[in-house]
């Protein structure tokens, strides 16, 4: 049995993640497991969808937290990690500022990567384990900056597309509706005449199916999204947080996380969404090697 230990850090517009995982490898195969993981809820994409630019405070609080990634890094003996930075940092004008000065202050390259270079990251994750050979998926990963939308038709990519209407955007506003209706034409255009199941990506999504207390495998119906958006609307942000137990920095942004995906599914008649909890920082891991 041969064991290595990697790490992935996923710095979106909403919160930043890093992920290290035991890699082992068994008779050629390789077997993925997670040992630790933590968020930080620093909203990047606050100020850089807004302003263009991000502040010195949370520029700051950026760098302590990746000071920190780096000691756990460190500490857990880490043989290789890469970081990669989406959204936000690519629309801030100061973004390759500040990797530069993450770089000087902790050693930590991290990559700016396109939002098609982030869809297929997170697709090579699920891609073997988790599409079926045959038939039409249509996966959706819901950020705070973007959405990245891809169709998979017999287990190949068919098309794939990123579109600037994430939680964060849609929470201020700066979402022009032509952009909605270019989403909206583009799912009904890859999806006219075909039978498509979601699967769904996202820290919004995953609490959804975390709350509903479903078995793993087992889908949430777009009816249900549907009435959960509804009663989520019901509650004021206070509500949310001490009733429905949901944190500060998600109990805003999963209303506009679950319009994203109930208005996606309606658009391509979709009726079923398979929530896998896969990201970012697994599909980083999982292309190390």
């Amino acid at each position: 049995m041969n064991v290595k230990k990697y790490a992935a850090i996923d710095i979106g517009s909403n919160a930043m993640r890093l992920l290290i995982n035991n890699v082992i490898e068994i008779d050629g195969e390789k077997h993925y497991k997670k040992v630790d993981i933590i968020r930080v809820p620093i909203r990047l994409g606050s100020e850089a969808f807004i302003k263009k630019e991000i502040s010195e405070p949370t520029i700051n609080k950026f760098l302590s937290a990746m000071r920190a990634y780096a000691n756990l890094m460190n500490a857990h003996e880490v043989e290789k990690y890469r970081a990669c930075a989406t959204s936000a940092l690519r629309d801030a004008k100061n973004g390759a500022d500040i990797i530069d000065l993450v770089k000087k202050e902790t050693g930590i390259n991290i990559e700016i990567i396109s939002g098609k270079e982030e869809a297929e990251i997170i697709y090579s994750t699920h891609k073997e384990k988790l599409l079926d050979d045959h038939g039409s998926f249509l996966f959706v990963d819901v950020g705070g900056g973007s959405v990245e939308i891809t169709l998979f038709e017999n287990g190949t990519t068919k098309d794939s597309k990123s579109f600037d209407i994430g939680t964060l955007r849609i929470l201020n506003k700066i979402i022009d509706d032509r952009i909605w209706e270019e989403v909206k034409n583009w799912v009904e255009t890859i999806t006219s005449n075909k039978k498509v199941y979601l699967i769904g990506s996202g820290g919004n999504i995953n609490k959804v199916f975390k709350l509903s207390i479903k078995p793993k495998n087992e889908a949430l119906s777009l009816d249900y999204l549907e009435r959960y958006l509804e009663g989520l609307k019901n509650y004021s942000f206070e509500e949310r947080v001490i009733k429905l137990d949901l944190n500060i920095d998600r109990a805003d942004v999963i209303i506009p996380a679950l319009i994203i995906f109930t208005s996606i599914m309606n658009w391509s008649k979709a009726t079923q969404i398979y929530v896998p909890k896969i990201g970012l920082a697994d599909g980083l891991i999982k292309m190390m090697d």
